[in-house]
C-alpha cells in the first residue's frame, strides 16, 4: 500500500457507528488539544497580570485549535486522495459537533487548572504581588508564608455586621502571601483581599511578627438614604417636575397645583424621571400624598460644609467614634497631637463642646473624644482611654448626618 493510500485513509472520517473507538480516540485527542490551548492562555494570563482569566479568551483559543485541526485534515484530505469525507455527511455533522462540544468542556475545565499552575509559576518566579492560594509543592519551598484566620471574628461597632455565611466561610481559613512582607505590608495585603473577594468594607486585624493574626473584626459600609438623615428628618419619594439642572443636594420648595399651596421644605437626595425623592422634616411626611403631582421651586443654596464631610466620610476607610476617657487612664494629661487618630472635637464633663481643638489641649479625665481614625486605630484608643484594669467602653456612631 502506497504512502498516499496510508495517508488518505488516516484523514477520512470514521463514524462512530462503524468504528467507534477511532472516533473516540480522536475526540479525547482533541479535547486534550483544547485543554492544552485554554490552560496555556490561562497560565499566561495569571503569569503576566495576576489575575484570574476571563473564561472567554481560554475557551476561544482552545475552540480554533479544534477547529484549525478539522479544517486541516479536510483539505488534506482532498490535496492527498483526491477526495475527501462530505462535510454536509450525517456522519461528519455528528462528529464535528460533538469535537466541538468536548473540546469546550475541556477547554472551560483546563482554566482552572492553567490559573492554579500560573500561581505556582509567579510564586516560584520570586512574585512580590501574589496573594492568592498556592499548591503546597510551591509552599514547602518556602517562598510563601500562611496565615490562618481565627475562628472568632468580631464586628466592628459602628457598622453593619457581615453576613453570617461570609465569617463562616472565612473563619479558620487560610491564605498564602509572599514570605518578603513587613507587618505592615502584610496586614495591607490581607485587608485588600478580604475587600477584594469577600465583599467586606471594613477589616480591623492585628497580624503577630510571625504572621499570625491575633484579632480580627469585619464590618459593612453603611448603604442607602438613612445614615446621612439628621435626626427627626425622613425621606419621601413624590411625583414631581425638578428643574432640568436640579441635583442631589439642592433645597426645593414642594407646592400642590389645585389649590396653590406651599406644603413644605427639603433637600433633593434623588431623581428618577418623575419622581424626586426628598429629605423632609418627619413632621411634614404625612402630609405628602404619593399620587398626587407636585411642583418644585429650587431655592439658592451655598455649599455645605456638612454634607461634603459627610459624603468624604462615607467614602474613607476611616469612621468616628466618641471615647470618653475614664479616670487613671494613661491618656489623662497627653496632649491631642500625641494621639495616632484625628480629633475633631472634644466633649468636656460639664457638657461644652470644643470643636476642632489645639493639638496642644491636654486631655482631662471625663473627656469625649471625637476621634476619626480607621477601626483599628479607635479600637485601639478606646482600650487606651479605659483606666488600667477597666473594660473599655466607647460611644461608635455612625457617619455623622448632613445637617448636624
Amino acid at each position: 500500500m502506497s504512502i498516499e493510500t496510508a495517508a488518505g485513509l488516516a484523514l477520512q472520517d470514521v463514524s462512530v457507528i462503524d468504528n467507534p473507538v477511532i472516533a473516540v480516540t480522536r475526540l479525547v485527542g482533541m479535547a486534550l488539544l483544547s485543554g492544552s490551548l485554554s490552560g496555556t492562555v490561562a497560565l499566561v494570563f495569571r503569569w503576566y497580570a495576576n489575575e484570574r482569566v476571563q473564561p472567554g479568551l481560554p475557551v476561544l483559543v482552545g475552540l480554533s485549535g479544534v477547529a484549525a485541526y478539522l479544517n486541516t485534515r479536510r483539505a488534506l484530505g482532498h490535496v492527498i486522495t483526491g477526495t475527501g469525507p462530505d462535510p454536509l455527511s450525517t456522519t461528519t455533522a455528528l462528529f464535528n459537533v460533538s469535537a466541538f462540544l468536548v473540546a469546550g468542556v475541556a477547554a472551560y475545565g483546563a482554566i482552572a487548572v492553567g490559573d492554579r499552575l500560573g500561581k505556582d509559576v509567579f510564586v516560584a518566579a520570586g512574585g512580590r504581588k501574589v496573594n492568592g492560594e498556592v499548591s503546597r509543592v510551591v509552599e514547602a519551598v518556602g517562598r510563601v508564608i500562611a496565615v490562618e484566620l481565627p475562628e472568632e471574628i468580631d464586628d466592628i461597632v459602628g457598622y453593619d455586621p457581615v453576613p453570617a455565611e461570609t465569617k463562616a466561610q472565612l473563619a479558620g481559613h487560610t491564605f498564602l502571601f509572599p514570605k518578603r512582607l513587613t507587618v505592615g505590608e502584610l496586614e495591607q495585603r490581607l485587608r485588600t483581599r478580604l475587600k477584594a473577594d469577600y465583599d467586606v468594607g471594613h477589616v480591623d486585624v492585628d497580624v503577630a511578627a510571625d504572621g499570625s493574626v491575633e484579632y480580627l473584626a469585619l464590618g459593612a459600609r453603611a448603604a442607602g438614604i438613612g445614615p446621612t438623615l439628621p435626626p427627626e428628618t425622613a425621606a419621601v419619594a413624590i411625583n414631581a417636575d425638578p428643574a432640568f439642572a436640579a441635583s442631589a443636594g439642592d433645597v426645593v420648595q414642594v407646592w400642590t397645583t389645585d389649590p396653590i399651596e406651599h406644603v413644605t421644605t427639603g433637600e433633593i437626595r434623588g431623581i428618577a424621571d418623575d419622581v424626586v425623592t426628598l429629605a423632609i422634616d418627619a413632621a411634614d411626611a404625612d402630609g405628602l400624598d404619593q399620587t398626587t403631582r407636585y411642583r418644585l421651586v429650587t431655592l439658592p443654596v451655598e455649599p455645605r460644609a456638612d454634607r461634603e464631610f459627610t459624603s468624604l466620610l462615607r467614602a474613607a476607610d476611616e469612621t468616628m467614634s466618641i471615647v470618653t476617657v475614664r479616670d487613671g487612664s494613661p491618656l489623662a494629661g497627653q496632649p491631642l497631637g500625641s494621639l495616632a487618630v484625628t480629633i475633631i472635637a472634644v466633649r468636656v464633663a460639664d457638657g461644652d463642646v470644643e470643636t476642632l481643638p489645639k493639638r496642644s489641649r491636654l486631655v482631662d479625665p471625663g473627656d469625649a473624644l471625637y476621634a476619626i481614625a480607621r477601626p483599628e486605630e479607635l479600637r485601639k484608643l478606646d482600650a487606651a482611654a479605659a483606666a488600667r484594669g477597666d473594660t473599655p467602653e466607647s460611644e461608635p456612631t455612625e457617619p455623622p448626618a448632613e445637617g448636624d
